[in-house]
């Protein structure tokens, strides 16, 4: 196990346009995962454009991994259905934390410090934007779900107890 960087908050804010797994709707949670680490999301019933506002919080360690996430609809009787799967590497997001603290930005405001670019080799819908906000580092990022016909989730993800840059 690697050295221990801080507390990683992501927050499952919503899902869009997420396929019918049921007769007219889904009953959509999710599950994310970071290396042995695993929490979801509480279930909404009947919705396509599901809200959770669901804070999950993962111990991020050394190697920085990538945070995958699957979407399931809840069935009673049988097993529940996948509704699509996508993944946000975390390596640029604890680079410009531990950056942060080299250029000493002011804990007051909002400063953009890195854009990432939606391509084929990530799961971005849209671009993103990682920022300092009032000191904490915090990305908010649209990811497309792959394996399923259609769906988006938004998360938001902040890294509490930043990484100092080590001077060894």
């Amino acid at each position: 196990m690697g050295d221990q960087l801080g507390q990683l908050k992501v927050t499952v804010v919503q899902g869009k346009t997420l396929v019918i797994r049921d007769f007219k709707s889904s009953d959509p949670y999710v599950v994310l995962k970071l290396g042995n680490q695993t929490a979801k999301t509480k279930v909404i019933n009947s919705c396509l454009n599901p809200v959770w506002n669901e804070e999950l919080n993962f111990s991020l360690t050394e190697p920085v991994g990538v945070l995958y996430l699957e979407v399931f609809d809840k069935d009673r009787f049988k097993a529940d259905d996948k509704m699509g799967k996508a993944y946000l590497n975390l390596q640029p997001f604890v680079s410009v934390a531990r950056l942060r603290h080299v250029v000493n930005v002011s804990s007051l405001g909002e400063t953009t410090l890195r854009k990432i670019i939606a391509d084929s080799d990530n799961c971005l819908a849209r671009e993103s934007s990682i920022r300092c906000i009032n000191g904490e580092v915090v990305q908010n990022v649209w990811l497309r779900l792959c394996e399923v016909e259609s769906g988006e989730i938004e998360l938001t993800i902040k890294l509490s107890s930043p990484p100092a840059v080590s001077s060894r």
